[in-house]
């Protein structure tokens, strides 16, 4: 069974940190492409963060320099680090796994941010 359970989110204020981190089971891993997307009220969801089966990572630009993605393989894990935040931020995050014709996403976590 295919689960991806993201945690981490909340209340944060402008300007501070929040640290979302996804668990994975029921695949392999470290085969798979890890992403983290966001959907804010009203708006379509997008990509925020990639870290591909090999590590390579990739952002968005709205995120770039602020936000990090690594994962730790022997935990199947993926974490996103979201410094210097903005309003704009605010969002439901969730985590993909896709690898070829299979995906997952997880539940979802709310960040907002908000002083």
């Amino acid at each position: 069974q295919v689960q991806l359970v993201e945690s981490g989110g909340g209340l944060v204020q402008p300007g501070g940190s929040l640290r979302l981190s996804c668990a994975a089971s029921g695949f392999t891993f470290s085969r798979y492409h890890m992403s983290w997307y966001r959907q804010a009220p009203g708006k379509e969801r997008e990509l925020v963060a990639l870290s591909s089966a090999g590590s390579r990572t990739n952002y968005a630009d709205s995120v770039k320099g602020r936000f990090t993605i690594s994962r730790d393989n022997a935990k199947n894990t993926v974490y996103l680090q979201m410094n210097s935040l903005k309003p704009e931020d605010t969002a439901v995050y969730y985590c993909n796994a896709r690898l070829f014709g299979n995906e997952y996403w997880g539940q979802g976590t709310q960040v907002t941010v908000s002083s």
